[in-house]
């Protein structure tokens, strides 16, 4: 059960602040402009040699409300870069954790 309302929780994703805004478009619907703290850092992965490969693994954090019926395959584009949802991780309280793919 959440603790804040969706009020409160929107200050965590105001654009004036960490957010940036992105446009969410799911599979056959229509585009709505959200708001959330994207992240797309490198990380080394092991592979199992000497030298680790650089990977990135895109994601963007927002209100559950505005992404509550996100699926695999909607699109997100933020900062005029497209990105295919991959998965989905709703945690229970009012914030959804989108795994992106570039496009």
């Amino acid at each position: 059960m959440a603790v804040e309302t969706d009020t409160e929780r929107a200050v965590f994703f105001d654009s004036d602040d960490f957010a940036v805004s992105a446009t969410y478009t799911p599979a056959g619907g229509a585009a709505a402009t959200i708001s959330g703290i994207f992240d797309d850092a490198f990380e080394a992965v092991e592979t199992g040699g000497f030298i680790p490969v650089a990977s990135s693994s895109p994601m963007f954090q927002c209100k559950t409300s505005d992404v509550s019926s996100a699926a695999e395959g909607d699109a997100l584009t933020v900062n005029s870069t497209s990105y295919l949802i991959r998965v989905v991780m709703d945690d229970g309280t009012g914030v959804t954790m989108l795994q992106l793919e570039k496009q």
